[in-house]
């Protein structure tokens, strides 16, 4: 019997779906709309929700939680990286410092007055090969 457990495993491992969804996490947050399995979908929205939550305290914990869900690494930039940066130019070095700015800022601001159900999953076609559903996830738009 499966009482009290609410993991979906994906036939995963642990450390491989934590990642995945550390991914799939960051792809949402950045892009507000990913296509992927219906499964994965359905796992992934509370993962989402969660972290819009987070982002709606604004606290400095709530920000170091968000950045561990979503493993996101400040490696430190070298000095090309740093000039381009300080010039305004982002795409010199990888996103991951872009995503949590836009979480705690624009998302949170968007769904401040909003209790929950932050996404929306929409069906789409069965994938060629292996006829799997597949589905857009997003974030609603207020």
């Amino acid at each position: 019997m499966r009482h009290l457990k609410n993991t979906c495993k994906l036939n995963r491992t642990s450390s491989h779906r934590r990642c995945m969804f550390a991914n799939m996490l960051k792809a949402l947050i950045e892009n507000e709309r990913i296509e992927t399995t219906l499964p994965k979908a359905k796992a992934l929205r509370s993962h989402a929700d969660r972290m819009i939550t987070l982002a709606k305290k604004g606290t400095l914990a709530a920000r170091r939680l968000a950045i561990a869900d979503m493993m996101i690494r400040f490696n430190p930039l070298t000095d090309k990286e740093a000039r381009a940066a300080k010039a305004g130019n982002t795409i010199a070095y990888n996103t991951d410092r872009n995503v949590i700015d836009k979480l705690f800022d624009s998302l949170a601001m968007r769904f401040a007055n909003r209790n929950g159900g932050y996404t929306r999953i929409i069906k789409s076609h069965k994938r060629v090969g292996d006829n799997a559903q597949s589905c857009v996830i997003e974030y609603l738009s207020e």
